[in-house]
């Protein structure tokens, strides 16, 4: 765990106290609230997410050579779990990038189970879209 981003240990150490899938359900419209808002035009058809069943915007910028995402959706729980993946992946290098495994990541939060596959595959494709943008730098 000492190699994770702070946010993703605060959210590791969150989401593994939570006892049972209602309370890690608030913590996921909880932490989808907490996500930087988009101004309007960066929700545009370049930013949106192929792969996703909802609509998902994501943004990245390379600062220092980590890189900075940041995203929302339509899709209130989408939106918590987008806010879990940027927690485990804001700051980041490209290298990095490509070692992260989602439904790992989801299973170490407690959330595997209730993915549905849409879900899962939706991260999945953000993940693809942010390696795709680190790739592209």
């Amino acid at each position: 765990m000492s190699d994770l981003p702070e946010a993703a240990k605060e959210a590791l150490q969150t989401f593994q106290q939570a006892a049972g899938w209602e309370q890690r359900a608030r913590l996921l419209m909880q932490w989808g609230d907490r996500l930087q808002p988009l101004a309007d035009a960066e929700r545009s058809d370049a930013n949106l997410v192929a792969g996703c069943d909802s609509k998902v915007w994501l943004v990245g910028e390379r600062r220092d050579g980590h890189w900075h995402f940041r995203g929302t959706s339509e899709a209130r729980l989408l939106r918590g779990l987008l806010a879990v993946l940027l927690a485990r992946v804001d700051g980041l290098g490209a290298c990095e990038l490509q070692r992260i495994d989602v439904s790992e990541w989801f299973s170490q939060l407690g959330l595997s189970r209730q993915l549905s596959p849409s879900r899962a595959n939706g991260m999945n494709a953000v993940l693809g879209r942010m390696r795709a943008l680190a790739s592209a730098d």
